[in-house]
């Protein structure tokens, strides 16, 4: 059984830097995961993933040079490291994966990959960013 628990959130002003962290145990060696923000009112949007078979990292294009995607296998953990934050990256974030997946590149990003009996959610770290 997979269970995901995000941590490191919190208040803080532009500019600033946070380090996310999803603690990951059940997480298979074949598995994709991912970091989702979702902001009020707004859809659930992927903005970093990784596949555990290659590593190779994807980002969406409002992630790409301030966000970084990491994981340690031996610690079941995934990271999410935020620099220059902004007020527009205000949002609960969302650690996800999802076992039995061979998903690369911008796929990692698709929610749909996230879905079904094989894909897994935390409940959320909130990051709220003033101005």
């Amino acid at each position: 059984q997979v269970q995901l628990v995000e941590s490191g959130g919190g208040s803080v002003q532009a500019g600033e830097s946070l380090r996310l962290s999803c603690a990951a145990s059940g997480v298979t060696d074949n598995s994709c995961m991912a970091w989702f923000r979702q902001a009020p009112g707004k859809e659930r949007e992927g903005v970093a993933g990784i596949a555990h078979h290659h590593g190779t990292p994807a980002y969406a294009d409002s992630a790409k040079g301030r966000f970084t995607i990491s994981h340690d296998n031996a610690k079941n953990m995934m990271y999410l490291q935020i620099y220059s934050l902004k007020p527009e990256d205000t949002a609960m974030y969302y650690c996800t994966a999802r076992t039995s997946c061979s998903g690369s590149g911008a796929g990692l990003l698709n929610p749909a990959v996230y879905r079904g009996p094989d894909a897994y959610w935390g409940q959320g770290t909130q990051v709220t960013v003033s101005s």
